[in-house]
């Protein structure tokens, strides 16, 4: 194998692949990046059986080949290799020399047939919008959970129905729900659903996410989700299992509704977040015109603050809820929006943070209160 190809791309595509590469490789092979050179462009991969990702740069080929090498390794290279000098790799013997300008690098390479073969994504089943479906899966995978003892809920559930998808995670204290537009190669009348770990979705949404047009093609028979870019195409294995049915979950009518400014309320919520110890709440108090947060306790460090808020209490009477900080926090700034509407029903019911433009396909936020003593 012999080419030449810029440095830049060659860094991105590079970084882009080895965000699939296993933290504790089961095999060598497996802690390698794969380079295949055709005639007219480079193509950089990495797998870990449960996602594989590659990338292609655009290179001036002498030679066709492919070769194995450490994959963090030549991260780190490409990554810190200054200048506007132009890349050059050569095959040489069981060793690639990587070369530009002043600096060259000697790598050792690993067998090939000890490498697994990379899966490719059948034919697409539609396309979505690159910016929306990266937004899309940020804002959801906040709420996904982290307990490893409970793995279907790390993942983030995709239903797919018409010209819609729903993304939803759920880590069981809260639940986040956001909608976008999609358009499938064919109608099919029926409900898909697939749930993808949402570390793996949130980085593959986040490779494509300059990308006007992202080809998806749905789990079949092999159980891969596979998504396609302009010069990406990255697959990720599907779990096992649903999330909970969340249809009932979300409440509609309340006993108390607050219109407020999202930069505003994050800020007092930090405040209010330096004395609240772990496994402390934050309190809100929502009054006529105002919402006033207090937390920490009498005999430790304690805050008050306050904004503004416009309220509706439909029962007349001052309100009083509790929330864990942090999940508070992903909610108000996963919304994404100047004005934020925080819906309750009842001190110890879930919550419901939305927009106040009353955008359907927006991200919805339901958080469980924390029960208070007393």
């Amino acid at each position: 194998m012999k080419l030449r190809t810029d440095l830049a791309p060659l860094a991105a595509a590079v970084t882009d692949a080895a965000r699939a590469l296993p933290a504790r490789p089961p095999v060598p092979a497996l802690a390698a990046i794969r380079l295949h050179a055709t005639t007219s462009a480079l193509t950089v991969a990495a797998f870990d059986y449960e996602t594989s990702a590659q990338a292609t740069v655009d290179a001036a080929i002498t030679t066709p080949g492919t070769v194995l090498v450490s994959g963090r390794l030549l991260a780190d290279i490409t990554r810190t290799i200054k200048g506007t000098h132009p890349v050059d790799l050569e095959l040489d013997g069981a060793r690639l020399l990587l070369t530009s300008g002043p600096t060259r690098y000697t790598l050792h390479t690993l067998p090939l047939e000890e490498y697994p073969t990379l899966p490719s994504p059948a034919e697409a089943s539609g396309t979505v919008a690159g910016p929306a479906l990266a937004e899309a899966v940020h804002q959801v995978a906040t709420a996904a959970g982290r307990d490893d003892a409970l793995p279907i809920l790390t993942g983030i559930q995709a239903e797919i129905a018409d010209d819609t998808i729903t993304f939803a995670a759920t880590d069981r204290y809260r639940f986040a729900l956001r909608s976008i537009a999609w358009n499938p190669t064919a109608a099919t009348g029926t409900t898909d659903k697939v749930t993808i770990p949402a570390k793996s979705l949130a980085e593959a949404a986040k490779i494509l996410a300059t990308d006007e047009e992202v080809h998806l093609t749905l789990p079949a028979n092999h159980g891969v989700l596979g998504l396609t870019g302009r010069s990406r195409t990255l697959t990720l294995r599907a779990m096992e299992g649903q999330l909970p049915d969340h249809t009932g979950l979300w409440p509609t009518d309340f006993t108390a509704t607050a219109d407020l400014d999202a930069t505003e309320l994050a800020a007092a919520v930090k405040r209010m977040a330096l004395v609240a110890e772990r496994g402390h709440p934050v309190k809100l108090h929502l009054t006529d015109g105002a919402l006033a947060l207090s937390a920490g306790t009498a005999d430790d460090a304690s805050a008050r603050d306050q904004v503004t808020a416009t309220t509706d209490l439909l029962t007349g009477a001052p309100v009083t809820i509790a929330f864990n900080p942090g999940y508070l926090l992903d909610g108000i700034t996963g919304l994404k929006k100047d004005r934020i509407r925080l819906q309750i029903v009842h001190p110890v019911k879930p919550a419901l943070l939305t927009p106040t433009d009353e955008d359907p396909t927006a991200l919805r936020y339901l958080i469980m209160p924390i029960r208070q003593s007393g």
